[in-house]
């Protein structure tokens, strides 16, 4: 089987959990790391990794979120990995996501901004097309002040969303070129894990909403 390798603090847990069990029942596992930290964290733990560019399809990909909607629909980019995490989301049969119960939100946006992964060259045309929009943000920094870059060599735009479609809003930003992803994944999750705290509850797309 193979197993897409999600990024994040949740994701984090999950590869462990999947390390553990691949070491007790001796399972046949082959994984895809959605980032070079979970692609580490995989290695150091004995997780047999695989080089994605050879592969045509995932199992299974399991991964996190930053935000939920009650329509299932996912604000991600909070680690800066939403570019592969969304490739490998799209090669993978069966997409899970696992959150806790404070990630469900009225509205994507609520509590999290967008990131918005932008090619350093045309950078400041790419950010100017982005505020037409309406969308006002800053460049992702790091802690030393300097500028965040991507696994990919991106730049990350953070915007403030408002109440608006986000449907639309999604495929305007991915008519921008220069813009290589967002972290609007309106469609990706075929179930997602809510941990309460006392229960796991599980939601389906196919079901009913959060």
């Amino acid at each position: 089987m193979i197993v897409g390798l999600g990024t994040g603090r949740t994701a984090t847990r999950g590869i462990k959990a999947l390390a553990r069990r691949v070491k007790e029942e001796r399972l046949d596992i082959r994984c895809v790391p959605t980032s070079e930290a979970s692609e580490r964290l995989g290695k150091e733990l004995g997780l047999k990794i695989v080089d994605f560019s050879l592969l045509e399809r995932i199992d299974y990909l399991f991964d996190g979120a930053d935000e939920v909607d009650r329509e299932l629909r996912m604000l991600k980019g909070a680690g800066g990995a939403m570019t592969r995490e969304r490739i490998v989301a799209w090669a993978s049969d069966k997409c899970v996501y696992m959150v806790d119960s404070s990630k469900i939100v009225p509205r994507l946006g609520t509590r999290n901004t967008l990131g918005v992964a932008i090619m350093m060259f045309g950078m400041a045309a790419a950010r100017a097309e982005i505020r037409s929009l309406g969308l006002n943000g800053v460049w992702r920094r790091t802690i030393q002040g300097e500028l965040f870059v991507t696994d990919n060599g991106n730049l990350i735009l953070d915007v403030t969303l408002d109440d608006r479609n986000l449907e639309e809003l999604a495929a305007a930003l991915n008519d921008i070129p220069g813009v290589i992803d967002h972290g609007l994944f309106l469609g990706e999750a075929d179930e997602i894990l809510v941990d309460t705290g006392s229960a796991i509850d599980l939601y389906k797309r196919e079901e009913s909403q959060i």
